[in-house]
């Protein structure tokens, strides 16, 4: 399956379809170095760090978390049972002294949020929390932001440009779908629809919660319908390897329609923050030296991402032609960027409190009521960010 069936923050829980596989991925080798070498003066994280920084993602390898894979030293060890890859953890091309383990998400965790996971398994260091997930489950499960890997969601809706040549905007699609009695599919319950709905973007009667993950309906259609997916993955796929579509589709990030969260933040528990305070102070930094040197140069990294996929082999069809157009979507689309500075990974006090404002009632009227008077500094800090560290 391809990134298709993506997980999202859901409004009543986690609802996650499988994706058939529509092609073969292409064969990667692993990385024999590490793709960044430079003059840097080595980092010790030992003694403050982990012995094993242990991460969680929210999903099978691919470039949207190619920082992370950056961190590995040579000649990883890759447990294809437990859909993870571990090994020294390097900073530019130099060992740290600790190791690392990058754990999949998705399918690997039984389709949880990963805030469930880093409760539930204590050995977690870190995980990737999207913003409105830390605001669904603040009251529950918090979480605290260290580190915006992504400034921004590649999440979007679709549409066909032929079918819908004045179309620019997902409100124009909307209106346009009134006429034609098209809809926009999606998984149902998917915290950003409901905004889409809320806001007067997307009206419910055009929307569709019965999206699963595979492109039959959106293909079956022949482009009356549009249809939710990742800006660094669908508009490739669908027009290289979908044979059944095999043209351009046209999108809006459903961050330009008003929805700013923070994809993938790396999160710590809340209660852990201040135990694990001396180690983030040296890490963060390399996490965000890794963003940097993955973004410049991300050929090795992609060639491991896609052997961890090949050998993970859980029917993820990932291969180097789309991570290569991920990590060039991400910086097009100004998705991996430094944002209104000029250093990478923060965190905007304004755009927090936005999400905030926009999902508190969505998630009170679902039953996963945030915490009584969240504020934006409960979710993140930028106390732990190098802003000599930039794209």
């Amino acid at each position: 399956m391809h990134r298709t069936a993506r997980r999202s923050t859901l409004t009543g829980g986690v609802i996650v379809a499988a994706a058939v596989a529509l092609t073969a991925c292409a064969g990667g080798g692993a990385a024999d170095e590490p793709s960044s070498t430079s003059t840097a003066a080595a980092v010790d994280l030992s003694g403050v760090c982990p012995a094993t920084v242990t991460i969680q993602t929210d999903w099978n390898p691919e470039a949207d978390h190619g920082h992370l894979y950056q961190l590995l030293g040579p000649n990883p060890s890759i447990d294809a049972n437990q859909k993870s890859v571990s090994g020294d953890l390097y900073s530019q091309g130099k060992p740290t002294g600790v190791k690392v383990e990058i754990r999949s998400g998705g399918p690997a965790i039984g389709y949880q949020t990963v805030s469930s996971q880093m409760y539930k398994d204590k050995s977690i260091t870190l995980g990737y929390v999207t913003t409105d997930e830390a605001v669904q489950l603040s009251n529950s499960l918090p979480t605290t932001a260290v580190f915006a890997e992504n400034d921004i969601s590649p999440q979007m809706i679709m549409w066909d440009p032929k079918t819908y040549p004045d179309v620019k905007t997902v409100k124009d699609l909307g209106a346009a779908l009134q006429k034609d009695g098209g809809v926009v599919r999606y998984f149902n319950g998917a915290a950003y629809m409901a905004y889409l709905q809320g806001a007067g973007i997307l009206p419910e009667s055009v929307t569709d919660g019965s999206y699963d993950g595979t492109p039959a309906k959106f293909v079956t259609a022949k482009g009356r319908d549009g249809q939710q997916g990742f800006a660094t993955a669908e508009p490739y796929i669908y027009e290289h390897e979908v044979s059944a579509w095999g043209k351009p589709v046209k999108f809006q990030l459903v961050n330009d329609t008003g929805y700013p969260i923070y994809p993938e933040a790396m999160s710590v528990r809340t209660g852990d923050l201040e135990k694990l305070t001396p180690c983030l102070k040296k890490l963060v930094p390399v996490l965000q030296q890794a963003d940097v040197d993955y973004i410049h140069n991300p050929s090795a990294t992609n060639k491991l991402i896609v052997q961890l996929v090949n050998t993970y082999n859980n029917g993820w069809v990932y291969d180097e032609q789309v991570a290569d157009f991920g990590v060039s979507q991400m910086k097009k689309l100004k998705i991996a960027t430094n944002g209104s500075n000029s250093y990478v990974g923060d965190f905007d006090e304004t755009r927090v409190q936005k999400v905030i404002d926009i999902s508190t009632p969505i998630f009170t009227k679902s039953g996963s009521t945030p915490k009584a008077g969240l504020k934006p500094s409960d979710l993140y800090t930028n106390e732990f960010l190098d802003t000599s560290i930039g794209f």
